[in-house]
């Protein structure tokens, strides 16, 4: 377990905080397996009403924590083995409203994720990206799909194929978040969305939910693309994108082919 999650059950609203601020929220495979806990909790649990995700610090999270990612993807054979994996099951499976507060930067997964959040608020000054063809992968948790349909491939295909962060402003008026807001007023915007909804009727939510996702269609992606992402991990491309990144430089794909 680690300590870098923390959780909170209130009037029926779990927030799950991610609490590793001085390295930006950056995900371990540990904090992994504490966020599918809590996800799957959220889903079983009928005391839990909603789930609502937020980060503390400056930002709500800089994506995987890229060493102990290279670490741990690089003694397992099969990706799918990762706790990654066990957490975007969980929140593919969960019938439950999801709400995000999202502060500072939310990149990679810290984006992602909110896909899989019913209701999204966002500081206006948030800023939003999915660098994954800068690191030389692919995209995850069902944002092959998911992005697209409500981007439009377009500006989807941007996002992915370029990595530049949108603001919060920019992600509401594209439909990735219903609310942005002042900074200092995201925690509490949030929280009052969660109260609103763990007060509307719990089981007519959840199909509700069940209607408008197919959670089996996105775990079958979700593998799909671990398979993707697992092969270029091991890629040349992504070997020069990783030491590009420690070494603080821009990488040099000149040669890949």
């Amino acid at each position: 377990m680690t300590d870098h999650i923390k959780t909170e059950l209130a009037g029926g609203v779990l927030t799950v905080t991610l609490a590793r601020a001085d390295k930006k929220n950056a995900i371990t495979q540990a904090m992994y397996a504490a966020l599918a806990e809590a996800a799957e909790r959220a889903r079983t649990d009928d005391t839990v009403r909603v789930l609502v995700f937020t980060g503390e610090g400056d930002s709500f999270s800089a994506g995987n924590d890229i060493a102990d990612f290279i670490a741990i993807g690089s003694q397992t054979g099969n990706p799918s083995d990762m706790a990654v994996f066990r957490f975007l099951k969980a929140m593919a499976d969960l019938d439950k409203p999801a709400v995000a507060a999202v502060r500072g930067r939310a990149v990679g997964i810290g984006l992602t994720l909110l896909l899989h959040c019913d209701m999204v608020v966002v500081a206006e000054d948030a800023l939003l990206s999915a660098p994954f063809i800068n690191l030389a992968l692919a995209p995850e948790a069902a944002s092959s799909l998911l992005l697209p349909s409500v981007l439009g491939h377009q500006r989807a295909f941007e996002i992915f194929a370029l990595g530049e962060p949108i603001d919060g402003r920019t992600a509401v008026a594209w439909g990735l978040a219903n609310r942005a807001v002042a900074a200092d007023q995201v925690e509490t915007t949030a929280q009052e969305l969660a109260g609103k909804l763990a007060a509307r009727a719990p089981n007519s939510l959840r199909k509700t939910k069940r209607l408008m996702r197919d959670a089996e269609a996105l775990w079958t992606l979700m593998q799909r693309e671990g398979e993707a992402f697992g092969s270029q991990m091991k890629s040349p491309e992504a070997m020069e994108a990783f030491m590009a990144f420690t070494q603080k430089r821009a990488p040099d794909f000149s040669k890949a082919g």
